[in-house]
């Protein structure tokens, strides 16, 4: 499913940043990642490690793959940083491909001699397992979207969760995640790692906001080219990842930055988020 688009005539999409949850190549949370942002440390990509989802009960935790592992990991640090209670918050979950390593596992078992899939490869490969995984181990009951635009999902999950918080008046999880694909499936989508961000988005401005963005319907939506990483692996992890197209957009949190940050979004269409510090 793809978010719509604003209306030209709709007020602005504007939300507050409460919490972020960061977990990607050599970005092990965002207290460390804010500083490699920020280049107040040099930054060295390393192979993601993914915390066991101790929130889940055992047999659950047993089943849990990687899209889980990240998305979950994320979503905890950026809710508890942002103090609101993980089971009252919507959420939006956005993956361009979903859990790549068990469709790789079910493609190999349906190319095998013995055919037969595992139960719980089967109830893992729904495109809104995350989801379905995080109010387990939440207790949410809050309404979840789960969205999916190929290399433009984060933009797309940015969009609609925006549009929650303000259509509602509530605060929204947005997490987007991505997984990496082995061979030879990599060969033709070539993602060489998992990385997963989480934001608390709300419609108020609190003591604890870390920024404001804004997206206006008349501006948002533009064909100037995307901002790149002025650092040359964080540029290589934001090109390579779908969702580590939000790396400008943390740069700017991280740097206290104020303009417009332009976001990849469809193919010659991108996205334009007006950003201020708090």
């Amino acid at each position: 499913m793809m978010t719509s688009h604003p209306a030209p005539g709709a007020p602005p999409l504007t939300v507050f940043v409460e919490g972020i949850g960061l977990l990607g190549p050599g970005l092990p949370g965002w207290t460390l990642g804010r500083q490699y942002l920020a280049d107040e440390l040099p930054y060295q990509s390393a192979r993601s490690v993914l915390p066991l989802p101790m929130a889940l009960p055992a047999a659950e935790r047993r089943r849990a793959g990687a899209v889980v592992k990240v998305s979950l990991a994320v979503g905890q640090e950026a809710v508890e940083a942002s103090g609101y209670p993980a089971s009252e918050l919507p959420s939006v979950f956005t993956s361009s491909s979903g859990d790549a390593i068990n469709c790789h596992e079910i493609c190999s078992a349906l190319a095998s001699n013995d055919r037969l899939i595992s139960p719980t490869r089967f109830h893992n490969s729904v495109h809104n397992a995350s989801s379905g995984y995080w109010s387990i181990s939440t207790g949410a009951m809050a309404p979840s979207s789960v969205l999916c635009a190929r290399d433009g999902s984060f933009a797309a999950g940015l969009l609609e969760a925006a549009a929650q918080v303000r259509l509602d008046n509530t605060g929204v999880l947005l997490v987007a995640y991505d997984t990496d694909y082995p061979e030879p499936l990599r060969s033709v989508r070539p993602l060489p790692d998992t990385f997963g961000v989480a934001l608390v988005l709300t419609p108020l401005r609190s003591p604890n906001s870390l920024a404001q963005w804004t997206l206006a319907p008349a501006t948002c939506l533009t064909s100037t080219a995307a901002h790149l990483m002025g650092n040359r692996e964080l540029e290589t992890l934001r090109a390579a990842i779908p969702a580590a197209r939000c790396l400008p957009l943390l740069h700017s949190v991280a740097t206290h930055g104020a303009g417009t940050v332009v976001l990849d979004y469809l193919k010659g269409l991108q996205l334009a988020v007006q950003v201020a510090p708090c």
